[in-house]
């Protein structure tokens, strides 16, 4: 006699296996790819809690990163800080000995500060700047221009926006986060093609992702002469 059984369930359906990312040991290429667009990084994507503390230090996505989008969000962060409020003198004086090596006192512990905001690392023992910390002094020395800017294209996907920085080059684009520009002037993303900006600038930089877009605007008016005169590096003395 042969005995059936029904199984109510039916089948049982397996996700397929991701691919590895190639660039790290913790996450899958997927994961990296998202995580490396977004500022909430690899492990902001990761639905289960066990696993986050495995991709919480994915190089692939972190600010440390060069072109992550976290590490474009520490660039404005910390270039906005420098020149709209700066560090109290007694910080900026411990920075920089750290950056130059030198020996230096901090009876007013300023060191405490400056690890919170990842400017400095290590303890009493060694401590040291952090790249984020070199970004802030030179940002506090680099001449900011006033320069149009044209928004060439938008990846909604990747949330980012290619640019021509007219004061810095008239052809090459340089990549920004889209969200940056919409926010700044109060335009969905869709909008931002085709638009000039004026913004603040450092148009000393030798590399396109080292360009620090702030106080982004519309400008007042688009006359004729406009992108002639504009991309013109403005005597405004660096003012910030």
């Amino acid at each position: 006699m042969t005995i059936t059984y029904d199984e109510p369930f039916g089948p049982e359906y397996l996700r397929p296996a991701q691919a590895p990312c190639p660039n790290c040991p913790c996450c899958s290429a997927s994961l990296c790819e998202r995580g490396a667009a977004s500022a909430m990084q690899c492990h902001g994507h990761v639905s289960d809690p066990e696993s986050i503390p495995t991709v919480s230090a994915c190089p692939c996505s972190a600010e440390t990163t060069r072109g992550t989008h976290a590490w474009r969000l520490a660039q404005i962060r910390v270039v906005k800080h420098a020149t709209e409020q700066p560090l109290p003198k007694a910080a900026e004086v411990v920075l920089r000995a750290l950056a130059g090596g030198e020996s230096f006192q901090d009876p007013t512990e300023e060191l405490r500060g400056l690890r919170a905001r990842r400017y400095a690392d290590g303890n009493d023992e060694a401590w040291r700047i952090t790249l984020l910390g070199r970004r802030y002094l030179a940002a506090l020395d680099e001449p900011r221009y006033t320069s149009a800017v044209h928004v060439n294209s938008v990846d909604v996907k990747t949330r980012t926006a290619k640019v021509v920085v007219l004061g810095w080059h008239m052809e090459k684009e340089v990549t920004v986060l889209a969200d940056q520009l919409g926010n700044a002037v109060d335009l969905p993303l869709t909008e931002l093609p085709g638009r000039y900006l004026d913004v603040k600038v450092n148009l000393v930089a030798a590399d396109p992702d080292d360009l620090v877009l702030t106080r982004i605007q519309m400008p007042e008016q688009i006359t004729e002469d406009y992108v002639a005169v504009r991309p013109l590096w403005l005597a405004d003395g660096g003012a910030r």
